[in-house]
């Protein structure tokens, strides 16, 4: 059990049993530092608390979202190190409501289902090009992100090199990457510091995460708009000089 101030009481068991994984799982993610050390009581044996409980959580959200265990370590390793476990509820609360739409495994027919047309072999490597499909081990299935795929089936009548379309999605991910850490950080200085100075309150993880889903579309709007301007203004320069 845990005291009401949220002090270590847990044994490894019964975090286990609390956070649904598995003791060797907690030992494996303390050996790789995703877990801060247990506290050591009477007859060495080791105590958590909800602070390893809310991060437990956190690694969760983050693997749910694709991240790998390399991926969660550099993550987690860039969090301030006295973050509390309301700390780290919020901090999960803002990741799943950004959270894009979870991959899905799919058959090829339900996959061509989906598109609303039959998909040959060019036309799924130009899918999987695109990071709208993945192929897996069994021949016959497909991971597919459901966001993607409507767009990814427009593009495949535009007239574009497969090797184009890996040079544009590359440019586009290294520059987006760029963006969302700068936006993370000002939200992280701005918002999120804000609030960790106040006591902590269950009322502030609803707040922040209904403060982060009302962000996320003015955002996502933001990018959206000022992309098809700055695109609008470089293809003018472009065929301009070409003129």
């Amino acid at each position: 059990m845990t005291t009401d101030t949220g002090e270590p009481t847990l044994t490894v068991d019964e975090l286990a049993a609390r956070a649904g994984v598995t003791v060797r799982t907690i030992r494996f993610y303390s050996t790789k530092g995703l877990l801060p050390p247990p506290v050591i009581g009477p007859r060495r044996v080791g105590h958590y608390g909800r602070d390893h409980l809310s991060r437990l959580a956190l690694i969760e959200e983050l693997q749910h979202q694709g991240m790998t265990l390399s991926a969660i370590e550099r993550y987690l390793e860039q969090l301030p190190t006295d973050l509390s476990a309301n700390d780290l509820a919020i901090h999960r609360a803002l990741v799943a409501s950004w959270a894009p739409d979870a991959a899905e495994d799919v058959t090829r027919a339900e996959l061509e289902r989906r598109a609303g047309r039959p998909l040959s072999g060019e036309d799924l490597d130009r899918l999987a090009a695109m990071g709208v499909v993945a192929y897996l081990e069994d021949s016959d299935t497909f991971r597919v992100d459901p966001g993607l795929l409507r767009l990814g089936v427009e593009l495949l009548g535009v007239p574009i090199a497969h090797e184009t379309i890996l040079a544009a999605r590359t440019v586009l991910m290294e520059h987006t990457r760029d963006a969302a850490q700068e936006l993370t950080r000002l939200f992280r200085d701005e918002v999120w510091g804000p609030y960790r100075e106040r006591e902590s309150d269950p009322e502030h993880v609803a707040a922040m995460k209904s403060l982060s889903a009302h962000m996320q579309p003015m955002v996502v709007q933001a990018l959206v708009t000022a992309f098809q301007r700055s695109l609008k203004e470089q293809l003018r320069e472009a065929f301009r000089a070409e003129g």
